[in-house]
């Protein structure tokens, strides 16, 4: 794409206007990343692993880290400082950084300790973030990457997807756990075994977290339905798993059967751009075996159970009409270890292309799938989603 043009990186309104674009030479660039602590509430998660600094540092690049961030998923400061990772006690040592890379939003308090011009890159989640925090960033004259918009060659969201897994194999066995005597539930194991029948799971929704779900309740013997209401999905699923599986569009009579012979319930329905519609009702829920096990992976988006409640990891379940609910979000920080190295695979190789290009200007430029996740660039807004909703100054294509 020409640098003469205004570059527009996604249909929702990522747009790079002309006078904003540098003509920069496209040769290596040496990167200094910045990784803090995380220190929103229950993310242990790191976007690089210690083999994933070294890559980069290997390459060129300079990596200083917060001391302590890696130990919620078991990454000792040794091994960082092994890879070459400069190993620093004051956070607004690492908010110095060129590119700060954070798994969770930067806090406003974060965000003041940010140098101008600084590039972030980290999760955006738009529905917790209010005016003040897009205001300071633009300010601080940011380059704001969201990674969790940032798309691949085939035009599959990557962390979306890697995170969604995770959720889905993960939310099997939740549910195993919730259905032991020890926690809780009946004493029932997720699964089969000769002469005793098979557990019913219901999964409702058939993307990649239902795709998951369905992979680890089948490995485990379970009886598995799969739900949703797109036909596409139900029979991509089946191609996907190579098995025939009981499936079903949501079909009230249909679904309220299974509901009343399920020993689990995984909710993995997600809406593009809105909030998950509920379908399963409080008096489907009062329907419900005693002690059975609802898993609302879809709880971020605001549940598709009338009944969920948002919980914690530190206090997980609760107790509502007698059946048990988990309703976590940010269920893939549960497993932060494994989480991480799958971030790491994805962000090590954003970065490498980064510096590769000759710096984020050019590798915006030149990679549009990059550029679906820029919404803030050189302190300019430029996604017209977020300028409208919150009355904020943007520039974009008319």
């Amino acid at each position: 794409m020409s640098k003469e043009q205004f570059l527009s990186f996604s249909a929702s309104g990522f747009t790079l206007p002309q006078e904003e674009i540098v003509e920069l030479k496209k040769s290596n660039q040496s990167l200094t990343i910045g990784i803090p602590k995380e220190i929103l509430l229950e993310e242990k998660r790191i976007g690089l692993s210690p083999d994933a600094a070294s890559l980069l540092i290997n390459n060129g690049h300079n990596i200083i880290m917060e001391r302590g961030a890696g130990v919620s998923c078991n990454f000792s400061n040794q091994e960082y400082s092994e890879a070459g990772v400069k190993i620093v006690d004051k956070t607004e040592e690492v908010f110095k950084s060129d590119i700060i890379l954070k798994v969770s939003p930067p806090t406003l308090g974060e965000i003041n300790m940010m140098k101008n011009g600084t590039t972030l890159i980290s999760a955006l989640q738009l529905k917790i973030q209010n005016k003040e925090y897009f205001k300071k960033l633009m300010n601080k004259k940011t380059t704001a990457i969201a990674y969790d918009y940032i798309q691949d060659e085939e035009g599959i969201f990557p962390v979306v997807r890697s995170m969604s897994e995770i959720a889905g194999n993960a939310s099997i066995l939740i549910a195993a756990e919730c259905l032991s005597n020890f926690n809780g539930g009946r004493g029932i194991l997720l699964g089969s075994i000769a002469g005793v029948s098979a557990t019913n799971v219901v999964v409702l929704g058939a993307g990649t977290v239902g795709e998951f779900a369905t992979r680890s309740a089948l490995a485990l013997g379970a009886s598995v339905k799969v739900f949703d209401n797109s036909l596409h999905k139900l029979r991509r699923i089946q191609n996907r798993l190579g098995v025939f599986i009981d499936n079903s569009m949501l079909h009230p009579k249909v679904l309220e059967k299974a509901i009343r012979r399920a020993d689990v319930v995984i909710g993995a329905v997600r809406v593009k751009d809105r909030r998950t519609p509920c379908i399963i009702s409080e008096e489907m829920v009062r329907l419900m075996k005693p002690s059975s096990v609802i898993v609302d992976v879809s709880i971020d988006r605001g549940g598709c159970f009338e009944t969920s409640e948002i919980t914690s990891h530190s206090k997980s379940t609760f107790l509502k009409h007698d059946v048990i609910h988990y309703c976590v979000p940010n269920i893939p920080s549960r497993m932060a270890r494994t989480a991480s190295f799958s971030l790491s695979n994805i962000f090590s190789t954003l970065l490498m292309k980064i510096g590769k290009q000759g710096g984020v200007n050019n590798a915006i430029i030149n990679n549009p799938n990059i550029g679906h996740g820029v919404y803030i660039i050189n302190g300019n807004l430029i996604n017209k989603g977020i300028g409208e909703w919150y009355n904020l100054p943007y520039k974009s294509l008319s």
